[in-house]
């Protein structure tokens, strides 16, 4: 089934980012594709918002490569930033398998940057800037 959220404007991405875990589910491995400055930070922002998150918390993680947050009940939410990855062993190093398979929503920006190493189960997610400013958010399940 194909998935498509349209962000108009700020104002609605609290509400894009309930629909989108609402659709997609929680607890998943979400793998963000978009070009740079189309909102991964900013939609992963409101997910964790959404999830219960301290919105201060929640930073690019662009140079530790992986953030941890918890949320209000106390879950673990880890987010990736992969963009200065030049290899997967890079990111096993880090131990990426022992974060994927801890059960935690993991987010990943930059995900082509370690696609092989991706599992296939993760969700795919493409953000899509339009002429008009506003992101579309898609996905196939």
């Amino acid at each position: 089934m194909q998935h498509r959220i349209v962000i108009h404007n700020l104002s609605e991405i609290d509400q894009a980012a309930r629909q989108f875990l609402h659709e997609a589910g929680q607890g998943r491995i979400i793998a963000f594709y978009a070009p740079m400055g189309a909102g991964k930070t900013t939609f992963t922002t409101a997910l964790c918002r959404v999830l219960g998150v301290n919105e201060d918390a929640v930073s690019s993680p662009t140079f530790a490569i992986v953030n941890e947050y918890r949320t209000r009940t106390g879950e673990s939410v880890y987010h990736f930033d992969f963009y200065r990855i030049t290899k997967p062993s890079e990111a096993l190093d880090i131990g990426f398998y022992d974060y994927i398979d801890s059960g935690c929503t993991c987010i990943l920006e930059w995900p082509e940057n370690i696609e092989e190493i991706i599992p296939e189960e993760a969700l795919r997610v493409q953000i899509e800037v339009l002429p008009d400013e506003s992101r579309v958010i898609s996905w196939e399940d």
